[in-house]
């Protein structure tokens, strides 16, 4: 020990370094193996008692383990209070009393795959399903002098938007309740609607509207009541059953498809799930009444039904009575109407239908209109509903996008000038991958009219695009090559429209181009397909804006699109 004692101080001091080190190198490290401390939404609700029966009931569905795993979900929290509430409402002491699928569709309803903030709620539905297949609808309330936002009419949002890991939060005060009765369950239990029952019973739609779905993943099997009630009925002279028929049935038969009683309720039934909020888009709204349309518009907060102007005469409308529609049904949604609606001969009118005006890029609530830029892919196997196209499934060149500009700049120069400042771009537009893409229109009704394909041109690596109406071909092709710069004298409008072009959009840009491909007999009143086929192996980008159904009497040069908005431009 004096040895050692005796060796000099720097060789000491090294000595105890290394007995230092080797004790550091023997002891258990502590690393830090996570670099975002954020709870996931599972985790989140374990921290706060005042939730804990809701977590109870995800832990019962087993999807706690599926709220705590990686993905961007909006999820609705019931309080405990709320719950409670729940439970008494069925003549439970606990949620192991409730049947366990009940729970499970309650815990589906609750949530949604994606996130949602409240700043992208509307006054009607929420634009992605819950998980149990079901739209929730949002609106605002005010009670005690207090506004808030209500989900489905009776739940408030008393905390919103917790911003977690894998999602976002809305506490609300109630328990969301699965709408498990058919459409025409929901009417007869509604005293209000009786007239409009016995009418349903009499012509046999009833029935129809008391079939369950078949497939809820397909909103075509869905079906849309516009309904009135008895008051409404009073106004227009009936109060009774017979009186409808001694109106209406000319045929003594309201069974028979083609009795005017029956179409009387037929033109009130509209095909495929369609909320307010999509009612107040869809310009011509298709009714079970065989070639019958209901125009609809949106006048300030109301829509309108059947409000038109013919022949320079205003013909009032039908509103819908907003604050009591959007009752979703397990077969459809139900919404009231404020008058006697009848059906109305109706003449061909434009239809506007830009290529982006699809259900697939509609889902795309975070970034489908809104501002600033924005561009997301469409693959194959998301779509089928309004456009399709062949090619696989696995093939990554196989997709559509929603390009959109952002601030006038656009991610690809001159989509600005578009109208609405987004395009629907076809990548690799060829038999390989795409050739043939087709779109369903929007309705439009029986007449002869000029069909204009408007588009950004791409002067390299495109070609021609043939297009056909219900698969037949038009006379004229598209070529993608061919923008506004090539109108380099400043050609009258009059005489390029004699050409088979014109100026879509106001201001002009050289980029864009509109070409009329041809004149086509829409046959009935509905919705059709429009198809657009390459004419080569263009491996560079295809931009479509606007397809133009202008009725042939009609002026063909004016309203104009407004560049970069949303708005049509009168003709001076």
């Amino acid at each position: 020990m004096k040895r050692v004692l005796r060796l000099p101080s720097l060789l000491r001091l090294t000595l105890v370094f290394l007995i230092a080190l080797v004790f550091q190198n023997c002891s258990e490290q502590k690393i830090k193996e996570t670099t975002d401390e954020t709870l996931n939404i599972t985790q989140y609700l374990r921290a706060n008692p005042e939730y804990s029966m809701f977590l109870e009931l995800l832990d019962l569905t087993n999807y706690a383990s599926f709220m705590n795993t990686y993905g961007t979900y909006t999820i609705f929290v019931p309080t405990n209070d709320a719950v409670q509430e729940f439970l008494n409402g069925v003549g439970a002491t606990s949620l192991s009393q409730v049947p366990l699928v009940d729970l499970q569709n309650i815990a589906k309803l609750h949530i949604l795959d994606q996130k949602v903030n409240t700043t992208s709620f509307t006054d009607g539905k929420i634009g992605t399903p819950s998980l149990y297949g079901q739209y929730l609808v949002t609106g605002a309330a005010n009670k005690n002098g207090v506004s808030s936002v209500t989900v489905n009419k009776e739940a408030s949002i008393t905390t919103s938007n917790i911003e977690l890991g894998n999602g976002v939060i809305h506490v609300i005060d109630k328990v969301l309740r699965v709408a498990d009765k058919t459409l025409a369950q929901t009417i007869e239990a509604d005293t209000n609607l009786s007239l409009f029952t016995e009418v349903l019973k009499a012509t046999g739609w009833f029935n129809a509207l008391n079939q369950p779905l078949t497939d809820t993943s397909n909103l075509d099997s869905y079906l849309t009541v516009l309904a009135q009630t008895n008051d409404v009925f009073h106004e227009a002279g009936f109060d009774n059953l017979e009186q409808l028929k001694n109106r209406y049935s000319h045929l003594n038969n309201p069974l028979d498809l083609k009795d005017s009683l029956n179409l009387f309720v037929s033109y009130r039934i509209l095909p495929r799930l369609q909320y307010l909020a999509d009612i107040a888009i869809t310009p011509s709204l298709v009714t079970k009444a065989p070639l019958e349309v209901i125009s609809a518009k949106l006048s300030k907060d109301t829509i309108l039904l059947n409000e038109d102007v013919f022949n320079g005469v205003l013909e009032k409308g039908v509103a819908i009575d907003r604050p009591i529609s959007d009752v979703t049904a397990s077969n459809g949604v139900l919404h009231y109407v404020g008058g006697n609606i009848g059906i109305k001969k109706r003449l061909p009118a434009p239809v506007y239908f830009e290529f982006t005006d699809i259900t697939e890029f509609r889902r795309l609530t975070a970034f489908w209109k809104k501002p600033g830029g924005a561009y997301e892919k469409l693959t194959i196997d998301n779509a089928g509903i309004d456009v399709s196209w062949d090619g696989k499934a696995s093939d990554a060149n196989a997709y559509i996008a929603y390009n959109k500009a952002a601030d006038g700049t656009g991610i690809t120069s001159g989509i600005a000038g578009a109208w609405g400042a987004d395009v629907c771009e076809i990548y690799r537009f060829r038999d390989a991958n795409a050739q043939n893409v087709t779109f369903k229109t929007p309705v439009i009704i029986k007449g002869r009219y000029k069909l204009w394909i408007s588009y950004r041109a791409n002067g390299d690596k495109v070609g021609n695009v043939k297009v056909f109406f219900n698969g037949i071909e038009l006379p004229r092709q598209v070529n993608l090559r061919e923008g506004g710069n090539t109108d380099t004298a400043n050609t009258p409008e009059t005489v390029l429209e004699s050409q088979g072009y014109k100026r879509y959009t106001q201001p002009w840009s050289s980029r864009v181009n509109c070409r009329l491909v041809g004149v086509i007999d829409v046959e009935t009143t509905g919705r059709h397909t429009l198809t657009l086929q390459s004419q080569g192996s263009f491996t560079n980008q295809s931009w479509f804006d606007i397809a133009e159904f202008r009725p042939i009497e009609m002026n063909q040069l004016w309203p104009k699109f407004a560049a970069g908005k949303s708005d049509l431009i009168p003709q001076p």
